[in-house]
């Protein structure tokens, strides 16, 4: 194949894995954002930042075996799973009003969060991280087109965008409360496009198999 030809074919795979990371990261913050939005100031940034390692750390460890692991039929049938908990434990979350949360809640309605609220963001965005981490490798890999290079920018990128967009999206979610409902709409759409690719998978594999 001729150098300019592969070289197109790595800047398409680029470009199509900072499109991905566009995507997939802004969902990962918005998971963060809505997770850590009633904690107070101190306890939010300390979430997102724990939120954005933990990412960091499954999206390296995913990377490491995602050649394995696009092999796994029905991977992201358990992430998409894990993900809709995430989004019910997030609606149970903005269903309770400030008399059923008290005596945690200001007579403003601010949660001022101690050491429960926060633990609880904490697996919520665990959680999220393991399950939208799986979502970016596969989908990163898939588009990288086994080049390493652009895998590893394409992961970089997406833990980047994250730390930028998870601080700034909590702050408008807290403040703007209807846009609570519209991240977890995303988070839940996303969730259910993982069970629907994750289901399709499984299904093919077993067919094949018969």
């Amino acid at each position: 194949m001729a150098f300019a030809e592969i070289l197109l074919i790595d800047i398409a795979a680029l470009a199509t894995v900072v499109l991905i990371d566009l995507v997939l990261a802004g969902d990962n913050a918005v998971v963060i954002g809505m997770a850590a939005r009633r904690l107070e100031s101190r306890l939010r940034l300390r979430a997102i930042a724990i939120g954005i390692i933990l990412a960091m750390i499954c999206r390296i460890a995913f990377a490491s075996v995602a050649a394995y692991l696009m092999t796994i039929a029905g991977l992201l049938l358990v992430g998409g799973i894990l993900l809709l908990w995430v989004a019910w434990r997030l609606w149970r979350d903005m269903s309770q009003t400030p008399k059923d949360q008290a005596p945690g809640w200001t007579q403003a309605g601010a949660h001022v969060a101690g050491t429960a609220g926060f633990w609880t963001a904490i697996v919520q965005i665990g959680v999220a991280d393991v399950s939208m981490s799986l979502d970016n490798v596969l989908a990163v890999a898939g588009a990288a087109r086994h080049n390493l290079w652009i895998m590893g920018f394409g992961l970089m990128l997406s833990i980047t965008l994250m730390g930028i967009a998870a601080s700034y999206i909590a702050k408008f979610l807290n403040r703007y409360e209807w846009l609570n409902h519209a991240g977890l709409i995303v988070i839940t759409t996303v969730a259910i496009a993982m069970i629907y690719e994750g289901a399709g998978d499984l299904i093919a594999v077993v067919q094949a198999r018969q």
